[in-house]
């Protein structure tokens, strides 16, 4: 079968895997009825709220302290746990508990528990598949094993005799995986001699018939040559942080047998003893898919040979980089140098094996997993990417799939302070993936998009509500409408300080903004109580240049690659959003099977009047086909940096090279539609750049955004009652942002819009001026939601103002309470002038809660505002011993008209602190050195406190 035939009859490319069942839409979202939406907002079912990954730390659990921490979750304002057994972590103390291992009674037992006390709060209960990631077990069999080919290359002159030994090939390409398996097998499956230089095949001698020989002697002629070995290790490597039973070997993701054996075991066991799982948990999760570099099963060659339609092996050596953990590339240029003739025909290979490899993970395990939650009546969740999968068209399958967002990741990078166009990864609280995992979702209909928010390996003691909320706002103009924040710890409440710590930010009954965090889950529910009963709009595609990256250097680990060739491609769909815009990536997969309609890509209920191909320079003939049909009925096609002009993979390359330019040329020729090529911004402007090209061309925008600004974003969507809503965010921590916002007059037209606080769950009318528009001042991490409906009466949205007349200044003569979180001792203190806490050696250590009072005298009261300036941490305002409000981010004014009286006033601000900075004092707990201390992510002194201006004027 040659590959032509093999695109269009894999079903990696059947209609029935994209199109999988329409009465399946809705599957992993809410079913779609009449409801008072403003109603749902203001008490939103447990559904909505924010679930937490609830790591089983060790499996060291019991039925008691499931119970508390159950209790204390719900009334933290948590709507649903995954339960997540994890590897115990290696610095905490374990007080002598014992483990309970994966699937025995005893643990089942305790799921039962966990879900039945679930079902009594009205809270749910999600399951990871297995422990740790990617998932295995101890008592998998040899044949059911992860495995993975390395490439070893030496380079040798000649002439001369050389001579080494299997032993010495296999350990120099030992896996250089997270957790070594001390069951792995090596085997070489064949060795070559290559000229160095090579041009083509005919300058490699196979001489694989020495691969069987413990000791490997080879006559190396004159000039320079390389030695390859291509070598198999089977269980090469074991589960990374497993919890007992569920760690050991890596199961083989590749073989369908292996993976239907796993997961029908780890069910069969569990139903045997309690009964039918759909009766406990909502669904099964698995974590993103990091296959340590997998990347061969038992017949790959096999398969290759029959769906490509020719030999791999001869190839095989060549087409291989030298790579790290993860299967990461550590050298590209590894081995022999080729000449361009001969490297374009290995990179040609390798898009062949590289599809081949992610439609096997599609058909073998992507297919076996959701069948498998199917028959268990349970939805299939699951963070459908890693390293070799297809990127958008997994996430397709699965009911919920799920992306990922960090509040700092490996680049220790500052969320809300930069938001640069040179990096695309800098600065944003949501990853790559989430806008293919996003993507997936819209394209099947799917409402339920969730996010493991916000994975935190650098500044777990110094995160804050407010800093959750920037990131997981930011998760959301990403496409996610669902938070699984990331994670709380199964700790005992008698564990020493801190407690049992896995990754994630402290979500912790002895974290000292505890006692707030439901106001972020209030917020939080309030807002995924509408996503998940709406649309996102979106009418521009975005057609990653995937294929290439595959092609040139393989696979990467999503949502991290180390290596892009189009970096800019997310800056892309930033550039629309901040615009006004929306967009959706697609793939070759998805366009083959769109329909073409009135000059729109149809896919489902998503239609796109404008493509982009952002450097893409190969591309399936189908896929030319359909575009030539896009742009004949009047699509505008818009090609950066390149024009596609060669085809994928090996098979008759230069026949289907000629199609391609041939279907090029026919496109450049309609005399309908739009087919251009534009150049990116050689100074990495996007924003700019993509604002003056939709000027220029007239591209989709639905709201026009007068001082667009890379840090504000904005996503419209709509309900199936006809109305819609915006959801605005000024992503920035410190810098406000004004603008003025112009609805189109569509949108406007016979609808009245409402500003519904997220916050206090109230809706307040906007008054629009003539144009169907309004300037906001969007404060640092303020987000607004803004609605458009039918209901006419109520009250107007009047901002607090942030100055005002008569101001009155306060920043001076305080006196300080200082509450110790940890401690539990309390001091005093007073401050001629306001300061941040971090700048006072005898504070900066300090965490808690510090109150701070001040006596204010006003002659009359009327309209008066407070405004407390930079505040560093949860602040409550009370006045006159009457509590005011909470503000937990943005501006911290407050209107404190109905507190305050003629004459003396008491002041009293609470600000709870960060931890981080006390952490980094206690040199004698392990546990908190690794966390704030660890050579390489030593955590910063944090600010802390009221540092002020603090103004009191009047409105």
């Amino acid at each position: 079968m040659n590959r032509r035939s093999f695109l269009l009859n894999s079903s990696a490319l059947g209609a029935g895997w994209l199109l999988n069942g329409s009465s399946e839409l809705r599957a992993s979202g809410l079913a779609k009825e009449k409801r008072d939406w403003y109603a749902l907002f203001q008490n939103p079912d447990s559904q909505y709220r924010p679930f937490v990954r609830w790591w089983w730390n060790g499996d060291k659990v019991t039925a008691g302290e499931i119970t508390r921490e159950l209790h204390l979750l719900k009334e933290a304002g948590i709507g649903g746990v995954e339960i997540n057994p994890i590897e115990f972590p290696k610095l905490a103390d374990d007080m002598g508990i014992g483990s309970v291992r994966w699937l025995s009674d005893q643990w089942i037992d305790l799921v039962q528990h966990a879900c039945n006390e679930s079902i009594s709060l009205n809270m749910t209960s999600d399951l990871i598949v297995g422990s740790g990631w990617p998932f295995g077990s101890e008592d998998l069999k040899e044949n059911e094993r992860a495995q993975v080919l390395l490439v070893f290359a030496e380079k040798l002159t000649g002439p001369m005799i050389y001579e080494t030994s299997q032993f010495n090939v296999c350990q120099a390409v030992d896996p250089g995986v997270t957790v070594k398996n001390p069951l792995r097998q090596p085997k070489i499956l064949s060795l070559h001699l290559a000229k160095d230089p090579m041009g083509s095949l005919d300058d490699a001698i196979d001489i694989s018939d020495q691969k069987e020989n413990e000791n490997i002697r080879v006559d190396i002629p004159a000039g320079a040559h390389v030695f390859y070995a291509v070598v198999r290790f089977s269980s090469f490597a074991q589960v990374i942080n497993g919890a007992p039973g569920a760690s050991g070997s890596i199961l083989n993701h590749l073989d369908k047998q292996a993976v239907e054996r796993y997961l029908d075991r780890m069910s069969d066991t569990i139903q045997n003893r309690i009964g039918a799982l759909a009766d406990y948990i909502r669904a099964m999760f698995h974590d993103s898919m990091e296959l340590e570099g997998c990347n061969w099963t038992h017949d790959f060659a096999e398969e290759f040979k029959k769906r490509c339609g020719y030999d791999l092996m001869p190839y095989l050596p060549f087409i291989m980089f030298k790579v790290g953990r993860l299967g990461m590339v550590v050298d590209e240029n590894y081995g022999a140098q080729k000449s361009e003739t001969f490297r374009e025909i290995l990179n040609r290979v390798r898009f062949d094996f590289e599809f081949l490899k992610a439609t096997l993970l599609k058909e073998r395990f992507t297919e076996t997993y959701v069948a498998w939650c199917k028959k268990l009546r349970v939805k299939s969740r699951a963070q459908a990417y890693g390293r070799g999968f297809f990127p958008l068209e997994s996430g397709m399958e699965y009911d919920i799939p799920e992306g990922e967002s960090w509040t700092t990741n490996y680049l220790r990078h500052k969320l809300g302070e930069e938001m640069p166009e040179s990096d695309y990864r800098r600065g944003r609280g949501y990853t790559m993936i989430n806008k293919y995992v996003s993507s997936a979702a819209h394209l099947t209909g799917k409402r339920m998009v969730s996010c493991e928010e916000m994975t935190n390996t650098y500044s777990m003691f110094n995160a804050t509500p407010e800093f959750l909320k920037l990131g997981s706002d930011q998760a959301v103009m990403s496409g996610i409408t669902h938070s699984i924040w990331s994670g709380f710890n199964y700790s005992p409440k008698e564990a020493p300080f801190p407690g049992w710590i896995q990754y994630g930010s402290f979500y912790n009954e002895k974290c000292n903004w505890w006692p707030y965090f439901r106001l972020l889950n209030d917020y939080k529910a309030r807002l995924s109580s509408q996503l998940l009963n709406a649309d996102p709009y979106t009418d521009i595609a975005i057609l990653p240049a995937n294929y290439d990256l595959w092609t040139e250097y393989g696979v990467q680990t999503d949502p991290f690659p180390e290596k892009l060739n189009v970096p800019y491609t997310s800056l892309l769909w930033e550039a629309i959003n901040k615009t006004g815009g929306a967009a959706d990536y697609i793939s070759e997969i998805v366009l083959e099977k769109a329909v073409i309609k009135s000059g729109q890509i149809t896919f489902g209920k998503k239609a796109y009047p404008t493509l982009l191909l952002p450097g893409v320079k190969s591309i399936g003939v189908l896929s030319l086909k359909k575009i030539h049909e896009f742009v004949g009925q009047g699509g505008r096609v818009y090609c950066i940096d390149e024009i596609p002009h060669k085809s994928l993979g090996l098979m008759e390359k230069d026949l289907r090279d000629a199609e391609v330019q041939d279907w090029i040329k026919k496109i450049q020729e309609l005399k309908n539609g739009v087919f251009k090529l534009l150049q990116k911004p050689e100074d990495d402007k996007f924003l700019e750049w993509y604002d003056e090209l939709r000027k220029q061309e007239g591209l989709p925008q639905y709201l026009t955004i007068e001082q667009p600004n890379r840090y504000f974003m904005q996503n419209r969507y709509m309900r199936d009652d006809g109305s819609e809503f915006y959801f605005f965010q000024n992503a920035h921590r410190y810098q406000s942002h004004t603008t003025r916002l112009q609805f189109d007059r569509r949108v406007v037209k016979n609808r009245y819009a409402w500003v519904w606080d997220l916050d206090s769950g109230r809706r307040f009318r906007l008054a629009l001026d003539e144009d169907g528009g309004f300037e906001h001042d969007f404060g640092p991490t303020e987000s607004l939601l803004v609605v458009f409906d039918r209901h006419r009466r109520g009250e107007v949205f009047k901002p607090l103002p942030v100055t005002g007349s008569g101001i009155m200044e306060l920043d001076r003569d305080w006196n300080l309470e200082l509450i110790h979180g940890v401690e539990h001792t309390t001091s005093k203190r007073s401050l001629d002038t306001l300061i941040d806490l971090k700048d006072d050696p005898d504070l900066r250590n300090f965490t808690g809660t510090v109150v701070y009072t001040k006596e204010v005298n006003v002659n009359t009261v009327r309209n008066t505002i407070l405004n407390l300036g930079n505040v560093q941490g949860v602040s409550e305002l009370r006045v006159n011993k009457q509590l005011v409000g909470i503000k937990w981010y943005g501006r911290r004014v407050f209107d404190i008209t109905n507190r305050l009286k003629p004459g003396a006033n008491e002041v009293e601000v609470r600000v709870v602190t960060t931890m981080g900075n006390y952490m980094k004092t206690l040199k004698d707990n392990k546990v908190a050195q690794y966390w704030v201390n660890r050579p390489g992510r030593e955590q910063e002194i944090q600010s802390m406190g009221l540092i002020g201006p603090v103004r009191l004027y009047e409105v």
